[in-house]
């Protein structure tokens, strides 16, 4: 009892400090715990979404797509509905609905802008039938009728300020037309962050599929008294295995793999993060500890002195962390929630809307994020605690403080040292690598190894990279310089650590910016030595197919010397000259494809290929078959023929660009392929007229303004995207880290204050012999200045070597060029100087306001 009275003597007695501490737990707990909220109530919030849209039994074509990907995009799989009235009189079945979808759809309002959704959702075109009655209601106007009419879903029309009456252009594979909207649809559970268009049904077959008479799939509801796995043998007996039968629970569990994978990559890549932070906030709560315990040298010796046991003062100290531990996880778990609603508003930002009314918190939840703040605290403070229970009771005759131990400092030095060049040689053998995957190992060890090695033996080069740094910056602000020098290499444990806080955050930005960079480099050098073409036109996603329109749009551009088409056939079989035979995708392009994509050859001539029966195979995948320029490859294409292609060229693996594509003739395709299999082109390049490349930019955004599902660029502009996309992930990695740099923040706050108080008879006498508050504020924020640019060097070197071996692996992928963001370098280098300010503005208005009597007096 003596013992819990002392820790919450002693926790009170520094409620301030402790915040800070507590901070850095609330934060990481806060992280975890707002991820498994987000994560659980997105998942809660689709399950109840798909079981309301699942039916009974649901029966789709055996391969359906519903035009969501590049080869379908010019065919959906369908059923005939002649088999609505078989399927209607299988026993168990109480009715069927036919339900008409494709995602293979662009909506135009009268500005000419796509209304779809900018996060990558898909638009779908459906007919309104009681399907989807079950997740969406009328609420405004009223259903369609015909094919000059349409419903939108009313998320959608509120964010584009589309209106009942607004005509639309609907842009499809089969055609386009304009419809007037006439009612709204709300949804029910939740915004898939779709944009959704509804049709009368005739309408839909027609305007959608091309072709009356047909349904995309079948939705079957059980008489009562059948279970859904029953009616699913019933119908596999009557309609046999050519169909995809299934039950409400296999289609609502594959439609939440589908949601599922990006919410994991999300889910795990935010858990990382909050990692990073429960590492840097150990840092924290350490040097908290360790301060604490060395103020109260003479307290703890006294208590030693008067009968406590070593293990008494070491409960003291944990009772302390554990108190720590507990008041930061709670709060970090009710933090948790907020951040959770908060990431909520943000999808619904971006069309995802989910409610708050399913907020879903499991009981795992604030267990995990209160297990991992009080472990993670106490984990922290053993140390310090150990280190308290050693004070002897002589220590009670000293002043504060306790001697340094030289044999744990030249053993930390030699741990750290063998950590550290065992990194660098880690780092080394990856650079070194033949294969991406071999080197990503050996970088992946190298960066734990070395960044263990710079925490380990960060105390060493806190002595001599501050000497550095006070050499350039401290020594012109004269004797306040050499005593903020002095008291950073005061304690060089203390020191190392809260350099080791910022260091963490700083390296992954630093390794972060150089592969980014390089990548931005490596893609462009290679577009400038690949790729002959002025233009190139892409869909914005999935289910923005190339249309027979908007072929004849781009062959009415003026200033074009000619065109090149990519096409997509997904799963052809190629046999091969040793016999084996596997599944591969082919890229099929006219004969100038050539020309605008300079795709290296390491035999034959890659323009051969794209002759009738010809074919190019990679230099790999070919030298794995013992294939060579000239053999026979045997290649069946899907729902086509099988014919005999003969390889024509065998292209280099030295490239990033359509690296490890195998090429063949858009004629080839046509000759083995169905007319009604031959899929959308995915790409068509454009050359412009020698001197005519303004002329003809101008021309085919001028003819391409009607259909803005496609982007027309050219090369400037396709390299200001690729760093658009790469500069917008890295923002978002960005702002994530400052997570763990806002807690590192924290900690030069907490050394500084906690400084501060130790050297509290030190300041007084500066004070008493003529050093003035300005001059004192001064000296500590110039103490915090150097502290920080010591953590932003170690942070900033060791990110730099992480990135530079990182970009030696993309090397074998083809991105060859290594830049240094010079300019970010610099940047984040002098911020931290900023950061150190910032965090020394409270410790030092402290420092310059004590009263120097007090403080002289000061045990």
């Amino acid at each position: 009892m003596t013992v819990l009275k002392t820790s919450l003597r002693n926790f009170l007695a520094h409620k301030g400090r402790m915040a800070l501490s507590a901070i850095a737990v609330l934060l990481s707990v806060a992280f975890v715990s707002g991820t498994l909220v987000f994560t659980d109530t997105t998942n809660a919030t689709f399950d109840k979404l798909f079981a309301a849209t699942s039916s009974d039994v649901t029966v789709s074509p055996k391969n359906a797509n519903n035009g969501d990907d590049q080869q379908a995009s010019s065919r959906i799989e369908t059923l005939p509905a002649a088999q609505l009235k078989r399927i209607e009189g299988i026993k168990g079945v109480k009715s069927v609905t036919g339900d008409t979808t494709s995602m293979s759809i662009t909506v135009v309002n009268k500005q000419k802008k796509d209304i779809g959704p900018n996060s990558g959702a898909p638009t779908i075109g459906t007919n309104w039938d009681p399907t989807e009655h079950r997740s969406v209601k009328l609420t405004s106007g009223r259903a369609p009728r015909g094919p000059t009419e349409v419903m939108l879903d009313a998320d959608t029309a509120k964010n584009k300020k589309v209106k009942i009456g607004d005509e639309l252009r609907v842009i499809t594979v089969p055609g386009e037309f304009r419809a007037k909207v006439v009612g709204l649809a709300t949804f029910q559970v939740t915004n898939p962050g779709s944009t959704v268009l509804y049709m009368d049904t005739p309408s839909a077959q027609r305007q959608l599929l091309g072709r009356s008479e047909a349904f995309t799939s079948f939705a079957l509801t059980a008489e009562p008294g059948v279970s859904t796995e029953q009616l699913k043998k019933n119908v596999l007996a009557e309609l046999g295995t050519g169909f995809k039968v299934q039950t409400k629970a296999e289609a609502s569990d594959e439609a939440q793999d589908d949601i599922g994978s990006f919410l994991d990559i999300m889910k795990y890549a935010m858990l990382g993060f909050a990692g990073i932070a429960v590492l840097v906030g150990i840092f924290l709560i350490v040097n908290t500890f360790s301060m604490l315990v060395t103020q109260r040298t003479r307290e703890i010796g006294l208590m030693r002195a008067i009968g406590s046991s070593r293990k008494q003062i070491n409960r003291s100290v944990l009772i302390e962390a554990l108190l720590l531990g507990v008041i930061g996880s709670v709060l970090g778990v009710l933090a948790g929630v907020g951040l959770a609603v908060g990431l909520m508003k943000l999808m619904g930002s971006a069309g995802l809307h989910l409610s708050t009314d399913q907020l879903t918190v499991k009981p795992a939840t604030p267990i995990v994020g209160l297990t991992i703040g009080i472990v993670v605290t106490l984990i922290a403070a053993y140390i310090p605690a150990r280190r308290a229970s050693k004070i002897s009771p002589m220590a009670a005759l000293r002043d504060a403080g306790t001697p340094a131990d030289a044999k744990a400092g030249r053993i930390r030095a030699v741990i750290g040292t063998v950590l550290t060049v065992a990194g660098a040689a880690a780092l080394f053998a990856a650079s070194g690598a033949d294969k991406a995957t071999d080197g990503s190992m050996f970088l992946g060890l190298g960066v734990l190894l070395t960044l263990v090695g710079f925490i380990v033996i960060g105390p060493l080069l806190a002595g001599v990279v501050i000497r550095v740094l006070a050499a350039v910056i401290l020594r012109i602000f004269g004797p306040v310089g050499r005593m903020a020098e002095r008291n950073a290499l005061r304690n060089p444990r203390r020191t190392g650590a809260t350099g080791a806080a910022l260091m963490i955050g700083l390296a992954l930005v630093a390794c972060l910016s150089v592969v980014g960079s390089s990548m931005v480099a490596s893609a462009s050098d290679e577009l400038d030595k690949s790729v002959g073409a002025d233009f190139i036109m892409q869909p914005k996603g999935p289910g923005k197919p190339f249309t027979k329109d908007i072929e004849k749009a781009i062959k009415k551009a003026k200033g074009l010397d000619h065109i090149s088409h990519l096409k997509m056939i997904n799963d052809a079989r190629l046999t091969l000259p040793d016999g084996k035979t596997v599944g591969k995708d082919l890229n099929a392009a006219t004969p100038t494809y050539a020309q605008d994509l300079r795709t290296p050859v390491v035999e034959g001539s890659l323009a051969d290929a794209y002759r009738k029966d010809g074919i190019s195979l990679p230099e790999g995948f070919a030298k794995d078959h013992k294939v060579k320029k000239g053999d026979t490859v045997a290649v069946a294409f899907p729902h086509g023929r099988k014919a005999k292609l003969t390889v024509a060229a065998i292209t280099s693996d030295d490239t990033s660009l359509d690296k490890g594509a195998i090429y063949t003739s858009i004629a080839t395709a046509q000759a083995n392929l169905p007319a009604d299999r031959i899929p959308a082109d995915v790409m068509v390049l454009g050359t412009a007229k020698d001197g005519q490349e303004d002329k003809a930019y101008a021309s085919l955004k001028k003819e391409m303004a009607d259909y803005p599902q496609i982007q027309v660029r050219d090369q400037t502009d396709y390299k200001k995207m690729m760093k658009d996309q790469i500069g917008q992930l890295l923002n978002l990695v960005y702002g994530l880290l400052a997570l763990a740099i806002i807690v590192a923040i924290l900690g030069v706050v907490n050394t500084l204050a906690l400084s501060v108080v130790e050297r509290t008879r030190e300041i007084g006498l500066m004070r008493a012999i003529g050093l003035s508050r300005r001059q004192m504020r001064r000296m500590i924020r110039l103490e915090s200045v150097v502290i920080a640019l010591f953590g932003a060097l170690l942070g900033l070197g060791l990110g730099m070597a992480w990135g530079a071996t990182a970009q030696k692996l993309l090397a074998l992928e083809g991105l060859k060029t290594l830049e240094i963001p010079w300019p970010t370098i610099i940047t984040v280098f002098f911020g931290s100087a900023v950061v150190g300010l910032v965090a020394a503005l409270i410790p030092a208005f402290r420092a310059a306001r004590m009263n120097v009597l007090n403080a002289i007096a000061t045990e």
